[in-house]
């Protein structure tokens, strides 16, 4: 089960949409932007996660989206992630929700990036 976890900036859909309109290219650098804060995002997440094999680590990447940055973890060779992050009760496996620590250790930088990101399309439309 690949892990998905997302956060949300409370307006972040509307904003984009009102840039689109303003900026075709506005599109492509939201994002290349959410690209690039998606990876500074799984960078951290890679110092969070328990490391036996490396396996799990090597999969957190970030995600190309219309909308914001994603970051995934495991996959179809790493079914596992799921359950380290969320933890598994009846097994007795606590969680480690390491993309939520990453996001909450990164939220800060994140949100300056698209701010500036927003300022420059804003000032070259005004």
């Amino acid at each position: 089960m690949a892990v998905n976890p997302t956060f949300q900036i409370e307006g972040i859909n509307k904003l984009v949409r009102a840039l689109e309109k303003m900026d075709e290219a506005a599109s492509e650098e939201f994002k290349a932007v959410g690209l690039r804060v998606g990876q500074i995002v799984a960078d951290k997440a890679k110092t969070f996660v328990p490391v036996r094999s490396g396996r799990l680590q090597k999969t957190i990447r970030p995600v190309k989206t219309a909308r914001g940055a994603k970051v995934r973890a495991g996959g179809t060779r790493v079914p596992y992630a799921g359950v380290i992050h969320f933890g598994w009760r009846q097994r007795n496996i606590r969680d480690n929700p390491f993309l939520y620590k990453a996001v909450d250790a990164k939220i800060d930088e994140v949100v300056d990036i698209y701010l500036e990101e927003v300022y420059k399309v804003w000032n070259r439309n005004v």
